[in-house]
């Protein structure tokens, strides 16, 4: 992607803030507190665009922005949208955000055009929720491709998957609907069917029998599945939630346990109802 010439560029965030109604927040999770710690008095929209749950805390992005950026008026904006693709002007849908009145609204306006339509939301924890455990089920879906599984097992992994991050939204506050939306069910199907994915990238690498640590060591690329793997389970065991699909995930990253193993001990778990 070709930038424009004439972009301006400051890395001192103070001067790149002065003057601005409303500031894009992209920055990897792992960094997310402490950078934004130090636009501490911006008072205008801060839209976040960063997927990922704090291990430490249980927050979203949005949740670490309230504690970080006080003054601002916080949002975020997700959904299914690859970022090549929208850089080509592929038509793309996504979400914004925000518990603050007219706020997701402000947001929609400013990114609204004819190839990016943007919805809005009062639910921020679901949105934010849904773009974060994707990527962790994104993993999954690629060591799935990776294995040499078919359709099939992606679909039931999938549709298994958006029930697990429903229980786990709920029990953190957000609404059951907010999962079958585009920045749940919407955001999760592109990122376990395509290629353009980092995290199912990832994950099909594993699949094919590479170690987590040595694609990491290997990547250029942020790949939030990874950090968020060991949040969400984290964040599951605190809310006393069901999440067998984030649970092997996080053993098989964090653990070292056998993807083959990991694979059998989901799939042979006792019978039940579906819910």
């Amino acid at each position: 992607v070709d930038l424009p010439r004439d972009l301006p560029t400051e890395a001192d965030l103070a001067k790149a803030v002065d003057g601005a109604g409303c500031v894009v927040l992209a920055i990897p999770s792992r960094a997310f507190r402490e950078v934004t710690a130090r636009l501490a008095e911006f008072d205008g929209v801060a839209v976040s665009v960063t997927k990922g749950i704090e291990f430490d805390t249980g927050l979203t992005m949005g949740g670490v922005l309230g504690e970080t950026m006080p003054l601002a008026n916080v949002a975020a904006l997700s959904g299914p949208t690859l970022a090549l693709e929208v850089c080509r002007d592929m038509p793309s849908a996504a979400v914004a955000a925000s518990e603050i009145a007219g706020v997701a609204e402000t947001v929609q306006q400013i990114f609204h055009r004819p190839t990016f339509r943007v919805y809005t939301s009062e639910d921020l924890i679901g949105v934010e929720l849904g773009g974060a455990l994707k990527n962790v089920i994104a993993i999954a879906a690629g060591a799935s491709a990776g294995l040499g599984f078919g359709d099939n097992s992606k679909a039931a992994l999938v549709t298994r998957a958006i029930a697990e991050m429903r229980r786990l939204g709920v029990a953190c506050g957000a609404r059951a609907e907010t999962f079958a939306g585009l920045s749940g069910l919407g955001d999760l199907t592109v990122t376990c069917f395509s290629s353009l994915s980092r995290n199912y990238q990832f994950g099909q690498r594993i699949g094919r029998g590479e170690k987590p640590e040595v694609i990491l060591a290997d990547s250029v690329s942020v790949v939030e599945g990874y950090p968020t793997a060991r949040s969400a389970w984290n964040l599951a065991r605190t809310r006393v939630v069901s999440t067998p699909i984030i649970d092997e995930v996080y053993a098989m990253l964090h653990e070292g346990k056998d993807l083959r193993q990991a694979l059998h001990d989901l799939t042979t778990r006792s019978s039940k109802a579906e819910d």
